[in-house]
Parts: structure tokens; sequence; C-alpha cells
């Protein structure tokens, strides 16, 4: 089964990485470009939660739990992997929700956001995914200058947890004022 995750984890990765990319072009690109990929932003989204289901299913079969819940390594892989199927399915359900209004006013802003955070997210999985397979990145190395270990468990600096919070602040704000002036 270690195999399979091996290959299957590159499905959602690549997708995430793709409607990151279309969120920026259709939020700041004028034209039929961001036409085209507000249009195909949908698609990119099912099939990456797809993946995503696969992979993660996949992942839980390597080890016996006992054995993944023992590791703090395995532990911050899984948490940092389902928060970013649960970031790229709140953004599925936006544009699937919203439409070709996804991307009018602030609700463009809060798939900017989300898509460069759930990124953040999905690039610190695979790091940890890289690791646990042998193979560390540089981008471990860039978490560590944040002052998180990846070899800890479930530690955010403090300064993190206040980012957090300010960005759900914000959004929650964002959301307010076009509820507002949409009436």
């Amino acid at each position: 089964m270690t195999g399979m995750h091996h290959m299957l984890v590159h499905f959602p990765e690549a997708f995430w990485a793709l409607a990151t990319l279309l969120i920026l072009v259709g939020a700041f690109l004028p034209g039929r470009m961001a036409e085209l990929s507000r249009a195909a932003l949908l698609p990119v989204l099912v099939l990456s939660l797809l993946g995503a289901l696969a992979a993660i299913v996949t992942g839980s079969l390597v080890w016996p739990l006992e054995a993944n819940l023992a590791s703090p390594m395995v532990r911050n892989h899984v948490l940092m992997a389902l928060w970013s199927l649960g970031l790229y399915t709140m953004l599925t359900v936006l544009v699937w929700r919203a439409g070709d209004a996804a991307f009018d006013g602030g609700r463009r802003w809060v798939l900017v956001i989300l898509a460069l955070i759930g990124g953040l997210l999905f690039a610190t999985t695979g790091t940890l995914g890289g690791h646990l397979a042998g193979a560390p990145t540089r981008f471990s190395d860039l978490l560590r200058l944040t002052g998180w270990e990846v070899y800890t468990t479930f530690y955010s600096p403090l300064w993190v947890i206040a980012v957090m919070v300010l960005i759900g602040l914000a959004c929650a704000a964002l959301g307010i004022m076009t509820r507002r002036q949409a009436r």
C-alpha cells in the first residue's frame, strides 16, 4: 500500500496547485485567461477532492493506526493532510455555490487568501510525507525558520495562531460587508 499512497498523493497536490493558480489568474488577470481559469476551477477542485480522499485512505493503510498515532511526524502529516482537505473542500463548496459570482468583489479576496493558505498547508503535508519517505526537502528549512520544527507534535508558534485568528476575523468581516452590500 505504501507505493500506492506515494503515487496517489501527487494527484491532489497537482490539482490543488493548479486550483491555486487558477484562482490567482481568475482573480487578478482580465480577459479570456481569467474566464478560462474560472470555468476550469470547479472541475479541478472536484478532481482534487477525489484524489485527496484516495490518498488519505491509502495513507491510513500504510501502517497500523497505533503506529501512525505513535509517531509525531505522522500525526503532523495526517493533521496537515486533513486541514488541506478541509480547506479545499471549503473552496470547492464556495465556488460551486457562488458560481461566476465567486470572483466578484470581496469574494475574490476570500478565494485568494484561502488558496494561498491551502498552498502552504499542502506544501507542508508533502514536506512531512517526504521526510517520512526519507527524502527531506528545503521547505522544511523554511518551516524551521518560522519557528516550527517538523519533528515536533502539533506545535504552531504563537504568531501563527495569531495570524490564523486575524485571517479568520478578516474573512468574517469581508463576508458581513459583502452581504450588506448585496442587500
